[in-house]
């Protein structure tokens, strides 16, 4: 039976990752899943009620950011031998009941890290972002698959799972900075196997999105660039 775990980046999620932990306690999986969660500096109440429910979670000291929160999360899969890892958002858009799909193809074999996208069929219905994020998604997605040759079809999903080899690539370094399609770049460069499946996701159900300069010419630019680098990097 492969050890699982959950890592919950969260950062100023006092309203709703009291409902996320639970909506992960209460669920009926074949697969026994673990969670943690990491507090990233939250500024307000998110560690209190953590410590108040007995959730299972580290407190960073500092905000590292959505980079480095998950990279603490997959420090402490590693340290614990888990066999998967899986990226869970503690906003409440992440849908427990499809982590099975997820992490299918990696038990199977068939990948080392497995995306939950929102843009491949049969997913026709649930939250996909505004029309103005999706084009940008599929601006990220074309440039990966020029640099890479390789089609992702939702390069910056945060629910997404890996195996102990990607674990072990990750705690070594992972980036600060547009994690998830970065990273992506990077495993594809070093010869990783990528699969997608289709989930549904769901609005967040209360605060702000950590993300808030999708509509910035400087952000696509930045993403682009960074891409365009890791892509040539020797691995």
């Amino acid at each position: 039976m492969k050890k699982i775990l959950l890592i919950i980046p969260a950062y100023n999620e006092q309203y709703n990752i009291l409902d996320t932990v639970t909506s992960i306690t209460k669920s009926k999986l074949k697969n026994k899943v673990d969670y943690i969660v990491i507090n990233d500096g939250s500024k307000d109440k998110t560690g209190l009620i953590c410590d108040e429910n007995n959730i299972n979670h580290i407190d960073l000291i500092h905000n590292l950011g959505i980079g480095g929160a998950v990279q603490t999360g997959y420090k402490y899969a590693v340290n614990n031998d888990y066999d998967i890892a899986v990226q869970f958002d503690g906003d409440g858009q992440h849908d427990i009941n499809y982590v099975e799909k997820i992490i299918d193809p990696i038990i199977k074999g068939k990948c080392n890290m497995c995306i939950g996208s929102r843009f491949i069929l049969p997913n026709k219905e649930g939250f996909k972002s505004s029309k103005s994020r999706r084009v940008g998604i599929k601006v990220i997605s074309a440039f990966i698959k020029i640099f890479t040759k390789n089609k992702i079809y939702d390069p910056t999903s945060g629910f997404r799972a890996v195996d102990k080899k990607v674990m072990l690539e990750f705690i070594n370094e992972y980036p600060t900075e547009y994690p998830e399609p970065i990273s992506t770049v990077m495993l594809l460069k070093m010869k990783y196997e990528i699969s997608e499946v289709p989930v549904m996701m769901h609005h967040r159900k209360e605060g702000e999105s950590s993300i808030h300069t999708w509509k910035s010419v400087y952000y696509m630019i930045n993403v682009l660039l960074s891409i365009l680098i890791t892509s040539i990097r020797r691995y």
